[in-house]
């Protein structure tokens, strides 16, 4: 069979799908990653997993028609032009695009998955709700009719429900985000915690990542506890709800909160940190969680979808209200304060990864649902 992973960036497709693409190589299977050019490096990675490349253009960020229009006419062309028989989408322009347009080539075998709602779906002012009217109307168009809609919660496939995006008989699945590899995200000692704390939030400069709440919070836990460092790690964006370069700037000048930069490796950054900070609005299923988990680290999230899948309170982390820097600061201190649950949440948090959130199980599930035989041998084959 060929089987089609349809992505939105070289990076994302080869961190999060690489253990899926070679577990379909393994049973055999002929596998094109679909994918906007300009990532040389991550392609090449991609490729030396045997795996095809071709691309499409794509603006992940941006709500111009006419760009939207030219992704759709390459998606369209390629699933006219090459004979797919399953089609893997993830994240939302691929998902909403490449189904419509699987659809129409009378693509077999159509499944998406929702790794979270985005931008749109925040609906706290007009634009984000005409958006948010836009993005129900495409979901619906794109998901009626195909085989299986992945998602990594309940709460966002029961708000595809209540906002009348899927229809009553549509085959709803679930998986446990993408998995986090267990054994190269292996469990790391505590750093010293002598010379004060460290909190790393990992993330897309994104508003609804809750960045702007945990700067608010930094000031105030280092206005009482002035050795403790406060760090983001993590792309910056552009377009809708993305931070200003000005913001950064301001960070870096008040000698708060580091911003880090983005990598392709998060391991050290993590490892040098004592707790892993989340305050998102809104998740899938976070992977900067589940891989914190699985080095050992505790965790820091809020109340909200995805982030309470992974994080149980007083277990493996502490879990606060949404966009509140009071609460959020509250959870830090007792981090500091009581620095045994360090070790005590990041053990539990290790353990869940282990059990819940090991990506080769997570992949062998996807393929079992998408009704992809895999092979107990093929683990080894990776």
């Amino acid at each position: 069979m060929r089987i089609c992973v349809l992505g939105n960036q070289a990076r994302a497709t080869f961190l999060f799908w690489r253990v899926l693409m070679l577990k379909m190589r393994a049973q055999g299977h002929s596998v094109v990653c679909l994918i906007p050019p300009g990532d040389e490096e991550n392609e090449k990675r991609i490729q030396e997993l045997g795996i095809e490349i071709q691309h499409y253009r794509l603006n992940r960020k941006g709500v111009n028609p006419l760009q939207d229009l030219a992704t759709f006419s390459d998606l369209k062309t390629f699933f006219h032009k090459d004979h797919i028989d399953y089609l893997f989408a993830s994240t939302i322009k691929p998902v909403i695009y490449g189904c419509i347009a699987a659809k129409m080539a009378k693509v077999p075998h159509i499944y998406a998955t929702i790794t979270g709602l985005g931008y749109a779906f925040e609906a706290d002012s007009l634009p984000k709700k005409m958006l948010h009217q836009l993005g129900i109307v495409l979901y619906r168009t794109a998901l009626r009719g195909i085989e299986g809609v992945f998602f990594q919660n309940k709460d966002d496939a029961a708000l595809f429900r209540e906002q009348g995006i899927l229809t009553s008989d549509a085959r709803v699945l679930f998986a446990n985000g993408t998995g986090v590899d267990t054994e190269r995200f292996a469990k790391q000692d505590l750093p010293d915690t002598s010379a004060g704390l460290t909190f790393l939030l990992v993330g897309r400069l994104l508003e609804a990542k809750g960045i702007r709440e945990y700067c608010e919070a930094a000031k105030i836990i280092r206005a009482k506890y002035p050795e403790t460092t406060f760090q983001i790690l993590g792309p910056k964006e552009t377009g809708p709800g993305s931070i200003s370069e000005q913001e950064i700037a301001a960070w870096k000048q008040e000698g708060v909160v580091s911003y880090l930069g983005e990598t392709a490796d998060v391991i050290p950054f993590v490892s040098a940190a004592h707790v892993l900070v989340l305050p998102s609005w809104r998740e899938g299923l976070p992977t900067c969680v589940m891989e914190a988990m699985s080095l050992g680290r505790a965790c820091l999230v809020t109340d909200v979808p995805g982030c309470r899948q992974t994080v149980t309170n007083n277990e493996n982390g502490l879990v606060v209200p949404v966009r509140n820097a009071q609460a959020l600061a509250q959870a830090m201190e007792k981090f500091i304060t009581t620095p045994s649950l360090l070790l005590s949440m990041g053990n539990a948090g290790r353990e869940i990864a282990e059990r819940q959130y090991d990506t080769h199980v997570v992949a062998s599930g996807i393929l079992r649902d998408m009704g992809i035989p895999v092979s107990p041998s093929s683990d080894g084959d990776l």
